[in-house]
C-alpha cells in the first residue's frame, strides 16, 4: 500500500512535516483542533546564531539555518505570502562578567561570520536602549510570524483538500478514509496521551506582550534580557518568561506580565502601552533538540516533537529528517531517535 499519512496536530511541526510530504508527492491530511491559542502561533519565531547565557553558538546552525532558510523561502515563493524576516539581532550584555565572556568568545573562529565586524556605532541609541556593558550585532539571524505561516499553509492545504478541524485519538481510519500511518505533533499534550506519557516532557511556559513603543526607528531585534521585536504594523512583541511550574496553559498570568515588564525596564527606556498578552507551552525534552521516530508497540503511529524554543531553525531539518525515515527507511540519528529513549 502506498504511504498516505494522517498529521495529527497543524502546529509548527505537523504543518512543516506537512510540506515535506508535499515534496515528495505523498498524499496527507492533516487534522487539527484549530485552537484559537497553541504555542505555535504564539510563539516569537526568533532565529539566533548565537545563543543563551553562555552565548554559545546555536546547535549546527551552520548547516541547520540554510536549509531553514532555503525552505522557507520555498514555502513563500509557492503562497505568494512573507512571512520570514531576515534581521539582525543586538544582543546587549547583562554585566561585565558577560562582557568578559563575550570578549573571549568573539575571538573563535566558529563565531566570526555570524557577527558584524562593522556594526553601527554606538550600537543602540542609549536615550532609547540600556547598554551599560556593551553588546555586538548578529547576522544570518531572524524571526518569523509563525502565526501568518500556519494560517498561509493552511489555506493553502485546504485548497488542496488535505486539511480538516477535528480531533484523532490516532486510528488510521479517518472519516471513512485510511491511511498507512499517523503522525502524532501535537506538542506538549503528548504528554498526556497514553501512548507517549513515557516521554520525559518538561515542558515550559512562556509569555508575551505586544506593545505599542517609540523606539526612533529601531527596526533591528534588540535584547538583553528580554527581546524586543519590531512588527511589521508598527507594534512591537517583548518576551519572553520561562516558567516550569503552572497550572492554566494559555492564559496569562499576572506574575508573569509583571516580570516580563521588569525586565523590559532593564531594556527600554521609553513609556509603552501593553496591548495585549499571550501565552503558550513550548514543547521540551531536556536535553533533546527534538525526538522523531515511531512508537516502539505502534510502527505505523509516529511521532515529531521536542522543537522547544528553536522550533522555527530546527523544524524544516527535523521533519526531512522524519519524513526520510518514513519513506526511506533512513536512520534517524540517535540523540533524536524516539525508539532510543524508552
Amino acid at each position: 500500500m502506498k504511504p498516505r499519512i494522517l498529521i495529527i496536530g497543524g502546529g509548527l511541526a505537523g504543518t512543516t512535516v506537512a510540506w515535506r510530504l508535499l515534496e515528495r508527492g505523498v498524499p496527507f491530511m492533516i487534522v487539527d483542533r484549530d485552537e484559537p491559542l497553541t504555542s505555535s502561533k504564539v510563539a516569537a519565531g526568533l532565529v539566533t546564531p548565537i545563543t543563551g547565557m553562555r552565548l554559545n553558538l546555536n546547535w549546527r546552525y551552520d548547516t541547520i539555518h540554510p536549509e531553514a532558510l532555503a525552505f522557507y523561502r520555498s514555502v513563500e515563493q509557492r503562497l505568494g505570502t512573507l512571512f520570514y524576516h531576515e534581521v539582525p539581532i543586538v544582543r546587549l550584555l547583562r554585566d561585565e562578567g558577560m562582557a568578559e565572556l563575550w570578549r573571549n568568545r568573539s575571538r573563535q573562529a566558529e563565531i566570526q561570520p555570524y557577527v558584524n565586524p562593522a556594526p553601527q556605532m554606538p550600537l543602540v541609541d542609549e536615550e532609547v536602549f540600556s547598554a551599560p556593558h556593551g553588546g555586538f550585532e548578529m547576522r544570518h539571524s531572524g524571526w518569523m510570524d509563525t502565526a501568518a505561516y500556519l494560517q498561509a499553509s493552511r489555506r493553502h492545504f485546504e485548497s488542496l483538500g488535505c486539511w480538516q478541524t477535528g480531533e484523532s485519538d490516532g486510528s488510521l481510519v479517518w472519516r471513512g478514509e485510511v491511511f498507512t500511518h499517523a503522525v502524532f505533533c501535537i506538542g506538549w499534550e503528548a504528554a498526556r496521551h497514553p501512548w507517549f506519557d513515557w516521554v520525559p516532557f518538561r515542558s515550559a511556559r512562556g509569555t508575551v506582550l505586544k506593545l505599542q513603543a517609540d523606539t526612533q526607528g529601531e527596526r533591528r531585534i534588540i535584547n538583553r534580557g528580554c527581546w524586543l521585536i519590531p512588527r511589521a504594523d508598527g507594534t512591537f512583541r517583548a518576551g519572553p518568561t520561562y516558567e516550569l511550574d503552572f497550572d492554566v496553559p494559555f492564559k496569562p498570568s499576572p506574575e508573569s506580565i509583571l516580570e516580563l515588564e521588569v525586565k523590559l525596564h532593564r531594556l527600554y527606556k521609553g513609556r509603552y502601552a501593553v496591548l495585549d498578552a499571550q501565552t503558550g507551552v513550548r514543547p521540551i525534552v531536556p536535553r533533546k533538540r527534538a525526538l522523531i521516530g515511531f512508537h516502539p508497540a505502534r510502527p505505523q503511529v509516529g511521532f515529531v516533537n521536542g522543537l522547544g524554543s528553536k522550533g522555527v531553525l530546527r523544524a524544516p531539518w527535523v521533519a526531512r529528517q522524519f519524513v526520510e525515515h518514513l519513506l526511506d527507511a533512513k536512520p534517524v540519528e540517535a540523540e533524536l531517535d524516539l525508539a532510543q529513549n524508552l
